[in-house]
Formats: structure tokens, C-alpha cells, sequence
């Protein structure tokens, strides 16, 4: 098969690619460069610069690359920006999808894997997290993850197409220094660049019913999450048609604040303790997936831990903030 992969030149399409051509699959990225960057897609790999939203671009790539099967990375992701830009998200997010679904029928592309989030599941009040946890998202980006999730099951339906939605969890790490995340919007890069300032990281609110009173989540290295989409794909590529899977992606273990941010200190040699401050509002207590399903379907499980995100996620930070580097006291 060959794989469209939308938005393959961002830090999670990136490693995508990687995995899916590493696993001897043939990939094609196409993105509009717009957060992407042209310098992460592998040589050999074809890349197409172009919009979900323009169907002409995607019915020419279909067809020039005999494309059989659809990765749809591509997307706004930042939780604060949907809120205040809703509008935007909706039309890139939903539009976009609706788009691409609309080119992938008509040039019967009948395979999809849809990027989305457990940012659906929004404050759930469960220990563990399954797919059948009801769905309450609490901003705009979650809100265009569900709608997302809803019309690739429609359109899976009214036009006979395998499709499986992976809900990620918080993903970190770096499968290489140059792949790393340059974003600043999640937790082990926020925290990186407090210590880089010489500031103390923010822990927002210690009284949560947790173990040592701040949030808990389940963090995903990325290079697990790249292999969990080859596991995918492959799985669609048998699957018969009219096939639709949700999936959660996560490693079933809950990490606190606290714990994460004293083992990045630990990793990058720091020892700058957190600063409590207010509670966000909106933080849920506890996030954290049930992994059995898809260890079920797929046979999938993650294998990366968090001291490996942390020093990953470091050496990708360091190549772009060389000074970042703890001095030794003398």
C-alpha cells in the first residue's frame, strides 16, 4: 500500500513517516507547511506541499502517487488557541476532514487512520480511561476531535470505508534530536524552558485527590505512538471494508506533575524545585488510558518509559538551546 500522510512534516507526522518506511511501508507526506517543517521528511519520500482543504491538490496527489490509504495527521492542536480562535479550528479541523474524506471517495481511497485525542473524553471521573468512557470534550480542539471522530464513522458507513480513530494520550520525546518538539505548549518542554530561565517550574494546584495532591497523566513517547500507527495501518490493509476501530493510545500508568517535574530535573541535571500556583480551571485530577484494547487488536503495547521521553525530549532541546545546559558550580 502507500500512505498519504497529512501534516508528515510535523513533529508527530515526522516520526510517522519513520516508522512506516522503516517498517517497509510506502509513505507519502503531504502538508502545508504551515507548523511543519520541509528538513523532517526523509529523503526518497515524496513531498506535497498543499491544504486539506483544497481537493483538487489532494485528488492530483491521489492519483500521481497511487496513493491506497490515508494517515491524517494534519490539524490545529493548541487547547488556549481553539478557545479563542473556534472558528479557525472548526474550519481546519472539520473542514479539512470533511474535504479529505470527500477527495478520498471519489478517488476510492478506502483506508484512513484519524488523529485524535483524549482530549474527547474532557474531566472523566474514572480511574482508568476506556473507549467507552463517555465522551464530554471541554474546549473547541476537543470538541473538532470528536466531530472528526463522528464523520469518519459516518462517511466509514455511507461509503464502505476502514477506518480506526487513535485517541493519543500527552506525547513526548523524540526518536532523534532533530525530530524533537519545538513547540512550547506541554508539560516537559514548559518545564525545560523555565530551567533554561533559571525560573522554577509551575505546578498549577497541589490539592487534587491524587497520591501527593497534583494532577496525574499518562504520557506516550512518541516513537511508541509512530509504531502503534504502523500496527495500524497494517491492520486496516487486512481488514475488510466497513472495518471502524477507536482506539486509546496510552501506556495504562499515571505520572503526577510533581513526580514528572523532579525527574526532569533529575535527567537534565537541574535542581530547581516547582512553584505551586493556582489550579487551572479545567484540570481533571486523573487522565489516564486503558491500553487492553488496542494491545487487543493489535498487539501493540508501548515499550518506551518516562525517564526515556524526559532524556529524548532534553537532547532535542539542547540542540536548539545550546546554552540550556546546567553550569557546574564552582
Amino acid at each position: 500500500m502507500t500512505w498519504l500522510i497529512t501534516g508528515g512534516a510535523g513533529y508527530i507526522g515526522a516520526h510517522v513517516v519513520r516508522a512506516m518506511t522503516a517498517a517497509g511501508e510506502t509513505a507519502v507526506v503531504y502538508d502545508d507547511l504551515s507548523t511543519g517543517v520541509a528538513e523532517r521528511v526523509p529523503a526518497g519520500v515524496p513531498l506535497v506541499v498543499g491544504s486539506v482543504l483544497d481537493g483538487d491538490r489532494l485528488a492530483r496527489a491521489f492519483a500521481e502517487h497511487a496513493v491506497t490509504g490515508v494517515v491524517h495527521l494534519a490539524g490545529k492542536k493548541r487547547v488556549g488557541e481553539s478557545v479563542e480562535r473556534p472558528l479557525h479550528y472548526y474550519r481546519e479541523n472539520v473542514e479539512g476532514l470533511r474535504a479529505l474524506l470527500d477527495a478520498m471517495v471519489t478517488a476510492d481511497v478506502t483506508r484512513l487512520v484519524f488523529s485524535s485525542s483524549a482530549s474527547v473524553y474532557g474531566m472523566p471521573d474514572v480511574d482508568m480511561v476506556t473507549e467507552e468512557t463517555p465522551c464530554l470534550p471541554m474546549n473547541p480542539y476537543g470538541e473538532t476531535k470528536l466531530a472528526g471522530e463522528w464523520l469518519v464513522r459516518a462517511a466509514g458507513r455511507a461509503h464502505g470505508l476502514t477506518t480506526a480513530s487513535l485517541r493519543y494520550f500527552n506525547v513526548a520525546g523524540a526518536a532523534a534530536p532533530d525530530l524533537a518538539d519545538t513547540g512550547v505548549f506541554n508539560l516537559v518542554p514548559m518545564v525545560f524552558e523555565k530551567l533554561t530561565d533559571g525560573a522554577a517550574p509551575r505546578i498549577f494546584g497541589a490539592d487534587y485527590a491524587t497520591p501527593d495532591g497534583t494532577c496525574v497523566r499518562d504520557y506516550i513517547h512518541v516513537v511508541d505512538l509512530a509504531e502503534a500507527h504502523v500496527a495500524t495501518a497494517r491492520k486496516l490493509a487486512a481488514a475488510p471494508r466497513g472495518t471502524d476501530l477507536t482506539l486509546n493510545i496510552g501506556r495504562g500508568e499515571g505520572v503526577s506533575v510533581r513526580e514528572m517535574t523532579d525527574l526532569i530535573n533529575e535527567v537534565t541535571g537541574y535542581s530547581t524545585p516547582a512553584e505551586v500556583t493556582e489550579r487551572r480551571p479545567g484540570d481533571p485530577a486523573r487522565v489516564v488510558a486503558a491500553a487492553d484494547r488496542i494491545a487487543a487488536e493489535l498487539g501493540w503495547s508501548a515499550k518506551h518509559d518516562v525517564r526515556d521521553m524526559i532524556a529524548s525530549a532534553w537532547a532535542g532541546w539542547l540542540r536548539e538551546h545550546p546554552d540550556a545546559a546546567p553550569r557546574p558550580v564552582v
